[in-house]
C-alpha cells in the first residue's frame, strides 16, 4: 500500500461516454447529498490516518474534482500532512486555467489532464458536451508557466472513436515536456457499453507511433508503476501506455482508493467497499479506523483485470463501481 487515490466529489462537467454516459448521467441524475460526503477535515485526517501505513503517493481525483468548492483549501491541508512524498491530480482541464496558481500555491507540485484528442469533433464527441479543445489545451500551457510539472496528458482509446488521432496527439507534444499516457479503453463501472472489440491494444498504439516518430522502451520510475515508459529515439520526451486490459498488473498494484462517500476500495473494478465514514463520524478512534484499513488490505485477493484478460466475464462479470465515485 503505497499509493491512495481520494475522489473529492462524483460531480463532473463533462459526459465522456466511458465513464459518465449523458444518457445516463441527466440533469434529472441524483449525485451524493452534501452530508454523505466526506469533508475536508474529515479527508485530512483519513490521509494523515494512510500515511501513517504507508502510503507515500497521493492523488486527488473525482467526478471532477476541481468543481469542489474551496479546492485549494483542501489541498493546503493535505500537503500539511508527513509522509506523503508525490501529490498531484486529476483533471479534465476545464476549469483548470483560474485554478493553476492557486493549486500551485496550495502545495500540489504536479498535475495530469485528460485529453482524448486534438481533432475538436472527436473531443466534442469524447466529453459528452460539445466542448472544443481550446479551453484544455489553455488550460495545459497555464499549468507549466506556474510551475505544476511534469504534465501528464491522459488519453482513453477506443478503435473506431479516437485511435486515428494518437498519432498526432503524440506528435503536438513531442519536444515540450509533457508525457502523453494512452490507456486502454477499460470495462469501468456497469454503464459505458463495454465490448473487447473495442480495444486497440497497447502494442499497436506503440506500434503506430513508433512507425513515424521512433521510440525505445525504458525501465519503470518506480515499483508498481502502471503506465510502461518509451522515450523518443532522438531524446525529445516520452509517451507511456496503460495496458490494463491486455497485459494485467494487478499482482504489483500498490493502490488503495478512498470514495467520495468514505468507502475504501482496493479495486477500480470492486463491487463494494467498506466505509469508513460511518465508523468515524460514529467515534472511532485513529487507532480504530487504522486496523479497519489494515484488515480489508491485508486479505485483499481483488484480480479482476486478470481474471478477464483469463477468460472473457462476459455476463458473469460482478457489478462494479461506477469510476466517477472512485478515479481512475
Amino acid at each position: 500500500m503505497r499509493d491512495l487515490r481520494i475522489s473529492v466529489t462524483d460531480r463532473c462537467n463533462f459526459r465522456c461516454p466511458y465513464c459518465m454516459p449523458a444518457e445516463i448521467y441527466g440533469e434529472a441524475y441524483e449525485f451524493l447529498p452534501r452530508a454523505d460526503i466526506l469533508t475536508f477535515e474529515e479527508l485530512t485526517r483519513l490521509v494523515g490516518i494512510f500515511a501513517g501505513l504507508g502510503i507515500e503517493k497521493l492523488r486527488v481525483t473525482g467526478g471532477e474534482p476541481l468543481v469542489r468548492n474551496d479546492l485549494p483549501q483542501l489541498l493546503s491541508m493535505l500537503t500539511a500532512i508527513d509522509g506523503i512524498e508525490d501529490f498531484t491530480l486529476t483533471t479534465n482541464g476545464y476549469l483548470l486555467s483560474q485554478l493553476a496558481q492557486p493549486l500551485k500555491d496550495a502545495g500540489l507540485a504536479r498535475i495530469t489532464i485528460s485529453l482524448d484528442s486534438l481533432d475538436d469533433e472527436v473531443f466534442k464527441t469524447m466529453n459528452g458536451r460539445g466542448f472544443t479543445t481550446q479551453r484544455v489545451l489553455e488550460a495545459i500551457q497555464t499549468a507549466a508557466d506556474v510551475g505544476l510539472s511534469p504534465i501528464k496528458i491522459n488519453c482513453v482509446v477506443q478503435k473506431g472513436v479516437n485511435d486515428h488521432t494518437i498519432v498526432d496527439l503524440a506528435r503536438h507534444f513531442k519536444g515540450t515536456g509533457h508525457i502523453v499516457r494512452y490507456i486502454e479503453y477499460m470495462d469501468v463501472g456497469n454503464r459505458n457499453g463495454w465490448r473487447s472489440e473495442h480495444v486497440v491494444p497497447a502494442e499497436e498504439i506503440v506500434a503506430k507511433i513508433d512507425a513515424e516518430m521512433p521510440l525505445e522502451a525504458i525501465e519503470s520510475n518506480y515499483h508498481g508503476e502502471v503506465a510502461t515508459r518509451y522515450r523518443y529515439k532522438d531524446g525529445s520526451g516520452e509517451i507511456g501506455v496503460i495496458a490494463s486490459v491486455t497485459k494485467p498488473f494487478c499482482g504489483a498494484c500498490t493502490r488503495v482508493r478512498l470514495s467520495t462517500d468514505g468507502k475504501i476500495f482496493t479495486c477500480l473494478f470492486a463491487s463494494q467497499g467498506v466505509s469508513l465514514k460511518d465508523p468515524m463520524r460514529a467515534g472511532a478512534s485513529d487507532g480504530e479506523l487504522r486496523e479497519i484499513i489494515t484488515g480489508i488490505w491485508a486479505v485483499r485477493s481483488d484480480r479482476y483485470s486478470e481474471e478477464r484478460a483469463a477468460s472473457p466475464l462476459g455476463d458473469a462479470a460482478p457489478k462494479k463501481i461506477e469510476m466517477y465515485q472512485i478515479g481512475g
